[in-house]
């Protein structure tokens, strides 16, 4: 005989109907109810459509509970280290800002290669408009960081167009930080700063992309003191300086000279004879000497930055040395008397790029050849300090080949400069010059020009001419002049062989490189044809030329007939690749929408090569075909011979 049963239960193996299964899942406690919603798997489209199911699901998914934290955590950890543990927070109204800046920042960030693309390499672009878009949004800046640093860290050969423009925004927006940072550290009382903290902000800014911050430097420069503690306490066990190393920002001082001449001979053993420290005397002007990470790294550098390093070791050690500003190589000064002196006779000066040799004031200036005044062995403030660091970065730049490097060098260290000291009007003059030869932020020209002028009237003359330039400039920009489109199909570019995309190597010099762009014919200067012997070669320069992207960072212009594909296609390093290409497809380069705008027809030419030539390397299978690859299809049938 059959049983009823209500909707609620079942009928058990006694004939009864079993309470424990009349229960249903809202009917559990909200602890356990949140820890089935904080299951990994479940995205916040899940957590949504639950808590939009009944009243019960959600109050347990309510803006402040769990639930909504664990989502926040789970999609975003990098941004964990901004609340503090336990933080009671509107997780939920977090989430929806974070969510909203990241689909802003978007858009932006995928916008600018259509305003700002230009088929010639334009070194050292500002993307003002967009940094100030970035800017207007209102969010926390720690929010846009993070999309821009998602954006980076996705799929590596996908999103290059993408990742190209989010890499300069966020080199921008941390270098403002840094920068706002610097001025806060300039503001303190000279007793404040820190030379270790100012040499940090300059490397920072240098390298706003790396991970560079005051705790990770000082705590490998207490693993140096470590090691020489551990030496010193062989040679002396009772040493004060063994009672425990002070924090780096609280003064600690040894009385005794013969307990500090224990103190800095282990320093120098521990430094230049056991981890190798060096002054870097074959590759002497590479900017990474001045970097204080880079230098630590590296074991080698130049004057000021390793008798920084030496400085605020001995400081450790509780011998107090201060910096001096000879001229051409940097020093530090050690007094010899208990009572503190003036006289250049009572210290003994310390080259740290000499391995920490001890010198008197007269063999000071053998290191020179020329004597020099007393005023050159006075200690100096940490600012000058930078401003000397800062002046040999600004010099190397000043030497550099002309490429991107050494103009973003040059740039950041004139902004380091001139925040510094912002009234010098050379260097407010020579970044003045530097974004006009550049072609870029003509806004910002205008107002150093108006600053000089201010400062300086008699600058008007270069001042005027600047001013006239910059504004026709500006007038330039208004009316942009339509790009010009190549289409392989025409009459005039029939001799060109290669298409945009293709990896190529160049026969004589044995570079690798990817072709950006082409003329039918080479379209520099006599000059440039006669310097580079053009007419040496078979088809001189009546030849098709390519514009391409070289592995070591440059670009350069080469003829046809120098240029083969790669036997191997490999990726190309080089900074500007996503400017042109939005993914690298393993044999070849897929260009974005813009350079295939300008190229219309290079792309089926370039898929047809790697067929020809590469299909050894395509997957078997259409499956993964690109978009550019399915629509290319057509043309690669017709050019099959029959």
């Amino acid at each position: 005989m059959a049983s009823s049963v209500s909707a609620d239960g079942y009928l058990g193996l006694n004939g009864a109907i079993s309470e424990s299964q009349t229960k249903k899942l809202t009917d559990l406690p909200a602890e356990l109810l949140e820890h089935i919603l904080c299951f990994p798997l479940l995205s916040h489209d899940d957590i949504c459509n639950a808590s939009c199911t009944c009243k019960r699901l959600r109050d347990v998914c309510h803006g402040r509970g769990k639930v909504w934290g664990h989502q926040y955590r789970l999609r975003w950890p990098r941004l964990q280290k901004y609340y503090r543990h336990n933080e009671c927070c509107d997780w939920l109204r977090e989430y929806r800002t974070r969510h909203t800046v990241g689909l802003q920042i978007r858009l932006t960030v995928e916008s600018i290669s259509k305003r700002f693309f230009t088929e010639v390499p334009c070194v050292g672009q500002v993307l003002g408009d967009s940094f100030a878009e970035i800017q207007s949004l209102g969010a926390p800046e720690h929010f846009c960081e993070d999309e821009l640093l998602f954006i980076l860290n996705s799929d590596k050969w996908k999103s290059l167009t993408l990742k190209y423009y989010a890499k300069k925004i966020l080199y921008f927006l941390r270098q403002q930080n840094i920068l706002r940072s610097l001025k806060l550290f300039l503001e303190q009382s000279p007793v404040q700063q820190s030379a270790l903290e100012g040499a940090v902000l300059v490397d920072q800014y240098c390298n706003p992309l790396a991970e560079i911050t005051v705790a990770s430097i000082s705590d490998q420069l207490e693993e140096i003191t470590d090691k020489v503690q551990k030496m010193l306490r062989i040679k002396n066990p009772s040493h004060p300086s063994l009672r425990g190393a002070p924090d780096a920002g609280v003064c600690f001082h040894v009385d005794d000279l013969e307990l500090q001449r224990q103190a800095v001979c282990v320093l120098n053993c521990v430094l230049y004879e056991q981890l190798q420290y060096k002054g870097n005397e074959l590759d002497y002007y590479n900017p990474l000497n001045s970097y204080i990470h880079q230098v630590i790294q590296r074991h080698t550098g130049i004057p000021i930055s390793l008798s920084v390093l030496y400085m605020m070791l001995a400081r450790r050690l509780g011998v107090q040395l201060e910096p001096v500003n000879f001229p051409n190589h940097f020093l530090l000064r050690w007094c010899q008397k208990p009572n503190g002196s003036e006289d250049i006779y009572d210290f003994v000066y310390i080259d740290a790029f000499g391995k920490g040799k001890q010198l008197t004031a007269k063999e000071c200036e053998y290191l020179i050849g020329h004597q020099v005044t007393a005023d050159y062995y006075s200690a100096i403030s940490t600012t000058e300090v930078l401003l000397r660091m800062v002046g040999n970065l600004l010099n190397i730049g000043k030497r550099g080949e002309g490429n991107e490097k050494s103009y973003q060098l040059l740039r950041d260290s004139l902004d380091l400069y001139l925040t510094i000291n912002p009234d010098n009007v050379q260097y407010l003059l020579l970044q003045a010059r530097l974004y006009f030869h550049l072609g870029i932020w003509p806004e910002k020209v205008l107002d150093i020009l108006q600053h000089i002028q201010a400062l300086d009237p008699s600058q008007h003359g270069a001042v005027g001419y600047l001013v006239q330039h910059t504004l026709e400039h500006i007038q330039h920009k208004k009316q942009p002049v339509q790009p010009e489109v190549k289409r392989r199909s025409a009459a005039e570019h029939v001799d060109v062989r290669y298409a945009a995309g293709l990896v190529m190597k160049h026969k004589r010099s044995g570079y690798n490189c990817v072709i950006y762009g082409w003329d039918p014919k080479c379209t520099m200067s006599q000059e440039w044809i006669s310097t580079m012997r053009v007419n040496q070669l078979s088809s001189g320069a009546d030849q098709p030329f390519y514009n391409v992207l070289v592995q070591d960072g440059t670009c350069r212009y080469a003829a046809q007939e120098n240029l083969e594909p790669h036997e191997d296609p490999l990726e190309i390093g080089h900074p500007e690749v996503g400017r042109y290409f939005s993914e690298f497809s393993n044999t070849h380069y897929v260009a974005n929408e813009e350079l295939e705008t300008r190229y219309p027809e290079d792309m089926s030419e370039t898929l047809c090569t790697v067929r020809r030539l590469y299909h050894r390397l395509l997957p078997s299978s259409g499956g993964n075909q690109s978009k550019a690859q399915e629509t290319a299809e057509p043309a690669e049938q017709q050019a099959m011979p029959m």
